[in-house]
């Protein structure tokens, strides 16, 4: 156990943490909506700081980022936990498991292990994915600060939903952030136990303090694939940063969602085209390998920059991040 960061000790034992932002009013002996954040005696420690459940060698393009060093490995790890309670999520096994047992699961790894894995494996990131990684910040923030040391660079694959505080704490060490943009606040409230706002908040407030963001929405038939949820999330982004890459992926059948049909490739394609048409610079289709929306144009001359074909660059034509026709400069940590 990790004494815990971002809470403070209220009277009769109880706590309030600051992590993320439902700042969870935890009495003695309980835990947060995580389920990995527990008060002992007065105290809010973190159960999970070094038990990782996952250590992988990721693409990079699998968070997915598309303007982060393309083609480079990324060391991804995770522990048990999240602060959401997606009714869609692919991981939920270990997303939810404190949710569902009381033991903690995962394998005791320390932040210096974390990092020197990286460095064996020539990764050029440690990501920090699966599950939400605020909810194992203490263990994240550890293994950053170590990681810049090392020149490794540092990605959240993150739900949006983390506290100011948390957030400008760790953004000096965090190069890279692909935050989800779920839906509408119906949707974060029914879905997904959480609110919009703070999400949008986050969005603004990484991209303010210099890190990389891009956007993923998984579309889902029915609950976020009407035009007014769509046009909004398109404006959004547009009034953060037009250059900001927006992914929209294919839902599948899952969790507790199995009822719910695979997004149709045409609304993929009609949303990738909205965004694009209202002034998006980069915009991509995921889940969809081979549909033709993961390739990188210039944004002004139209030349294919970079042809994917799933996690995998097929030709990269990119000239020190700039197009290799027009010289047009494409945003983006290209290295």
């Amino acid at each position: 156990m990790n004494e815990a960061m971002f809470y403070e000790k209220l009277e009769t034992q109880k706590v309030r943490c600051f992590l993320c932002n439902h700042h969870c009013l935890i009495s003695e002996g309980k835990r947060g909506i995580c389920g990995v954040r527990e008060n002992r005696d007065g105290t809010l420690y973190s159960l999970v700081y070094g038990k990782l459940v996952s250590m992988n060698i990721d693409p990079i393009e699998k968070k997915p980022l598309f303007h982060f060093h393309p083609s480079s490995t990324s060391f991804s790890i995770s522990t048990v936990g999240c602060n959401f309670k997606c009714k869609h999520c692919q991981n939920y096994e270990i997303s939810q498991y404190p949710k569902k047992y009381n033991d903690i699961p995962g394998e005791e790894v320390a932040s210096e292990g974390v990092v020197d894995a990286a460095v064996r494996a020539g990764c050029k990131s440690i990501s920090y994915t699966y599950t939400e990684p605020t909810i194992f910040m203490e263990f994240a923030y550890d293994c950053a600060r170590l990681a810049h040391e090392q020149g490794i660079k540092n990605v959240f694959v993150s739900n949006g939903f983390t506290s100011h505080e948390a957030a400008k704490t760790i953004a000096p060490f965090l190069d890279g952030n692909n935050i989800d943009l779920k839906g509408d606040d119906e949707f974060y409230k029914k879905i997904c136990g959480a609110r919009l706002q703070p999400v949008l908040d986050t969005i603004r407030l990484m991209k303010a303090l210099g890190v990389w963001v891009e956007i993923t929405t998984l579309i889902i038939p029915t609950y976020n694939d009407d035009e007014k949820t769509i046009n909004s999330i398109i404006d959004f982004i547009l009034s953060v940063d037009p250059a900001i890459p927006w992914h929209v992926t294919q839902f599948y059948p899952t969790y507790q969602l199995l009822n719910t049909p695979r997004t149709p490739v045409n609304t993929l394609r009609w949303a990738r085209e909205l965004g694009l048409n209202k002034g998006l610079k980069y915009v991509y289709t995921g889940n969809v390998p081979g549909e033709g929306g993961e390739n990188t144009y210039c944004p002004k001359c139209g030349e294919m920059l970079i042809e994917r074909l799933g996690f995998h660059i097929a030709k990269n034509n990119m000239k020190e991040g700039k197009c290799f026709k027009c010289a047009t400069a494409v945003e983006g940590v290209w290295g």
